[in-house]
């Protein structure tokens, strides 16, 4: 459901998944770049090669061709939604400790370095399977601290390429008795469902490490809502100008290995894999994680938004785009139907405007996801 703001005050057929087997718990896993890809059924180097592959490939560009980029506000948007979500888990953990480390998994280019040094914390891991996007990561982290005052204390960092669906990140760490406080998997983890060991493995490089208390936190995409707009589809796809899901098939959605592709304008395509999530909560247990709580976009959109700290930082984020435009610009998308939503509310008795929106095609992009947080126990 497509939502508006008013600029002035914001700144701008039922799936089911189902697998022949029982479920079982096992006893014995800035700058935006806030959109991510995953993997394949064959637990060979095949599909994992692919994800490094087209990460290390996306060609870097600059703030001008970013601007450009036909989904623009959406990535704005999405990048707004992390820097809520990881200021709130900072917040939390904040209350009881004053130095934080952080493990960034799937850290990517560094989109979140900003985040952690505004989160003011102390050390920073940052781990991803793409060497090309460790190392601009790294960069981008010298390139930062070489800007920052002389008197600022920025965290200090390290950097691991490798893929935490297979390896284990304890016996890559410069510390073997390091321990975090929170872990931050944004729009990652999915890659990992290729294989029950494979998400297994990622859990546990997410997990055990934290201490009591900490929080390990992300951003993936819906497994219900993907299957709920594919069996609405005529056909094994569906999307519209800005992105497209494509499964092998419809009707049959195995726990693990469920593979789609997913196309999204300037930013992913390659195959990525159905998170089941009430299964995702229930391996998460074998690392004494509690979820805490699971939102869709919409929901944690709906719910952040009435602060007024958040809706001044999505102004500053030019995460929505102003309807109706001004003499000096003009709308990202010229489509029929595209700002329906945001003419009839601009219409309404009392409307202020002017409002701030996503066009139709980004608001059904972005609400394919959700936010979850987990909280370790013991």
């Amino acid at each position: 459901m497509a939502e508006d703001l008013r600029l002035s005050s914001a700144g701008g057929g039922n799936g089911t998944l189902r697998d022949p087997r029982p479920l079982k718990r096992k006893h014995d896993g800035d700058e935006d770049e806030s959109l991510s890809p995953n993997k394949k059924l064959d637990t060979g180097e095949g599909h994992s090669q692919k994800v490094a592959t087209h990460y290390n490939t996306l060609e870097e560009r600059g703030l001008m061709e970013r601007n450009k980029s036909r989904i623009v506000h959406m990535r704005n948007f999405n990048n707004w939604l992390k820097s809520v979500l990881i200021g709130e888990i900072l917040d939390m953990v904040r209350r009881d400790r004053r130095d934080m480390c952080v493990l960034d998994l799937g850290c990517g280019k560094g989109g979140d370095l900003l985040k952690w040094r505004k989160g003011r914390i102390s050390r920073l891991v940052c781990a991803d399977i793409a060497g090309v996007s460790v190392e601009q990561c790294q960069q981008r982290y010298s390139d930062m601290k070489k800007r920052s005052h002389p008197n600022e204390q920025i965290f200090t960092a390290e950097f691991i390429t490798a893929d935490c669906s297979k390896e284990l990140l304890s016996e890559k760490l410069s510390d073997p008795k390091m321990q975090f406080d929170v872990c931050s998997c944004q729009f990652v983890y999915h890659y990992s469902f290729e294989s029950q060991q494979q998400a297994d493995t990622m859990l546990r490089n997410a997990c055990e490490r934290l201490r009591p208390g900490g929080f390990f936190f992300g951003t993936t995409p819906d497994a219900y809502e993907l299957v709920k707009r594919l069996e609405q589809s005529d056909s094994n796809s569906f999307g519209n100008e800005v992105y497209r899901v494509t499964f092998q098939k419809k009707g049959e959605y195995p726990l693990f290995g469920c593979q789609y592709d997913f196309n999204l304008e300037g930013v992913v395509d390659v195959p990525e894999f159905l998170v089941y999530f009430p299964l995702f909560v229930e391996m998460a247990k074998k690392y004494n994680m509690r979820l805490v709580y699971k939102k869709t976009f919409h929901q944690f959109f709906q719910e952040k938004i009435k602060d007024e700290r958040n809706k001044s930082l999505m102004q500053r984020m030019q995460a929505l785009e102003q309807y109706p435009a001004d003499d000096r610009g003009r709308l990202v998308c010229d489509g029929v139907g595209e700002y329906e939503h945001a003419e009839s509310r601009a219409q309404r008795t009392g409307a202020s405007l002017p409002l701030g929106t996503l066009s139709k095609s980004e608001w059904e992009a972005t609400s394919i996801y959700l936010v979850f947080v987990f909280e370790k126990t013991a």
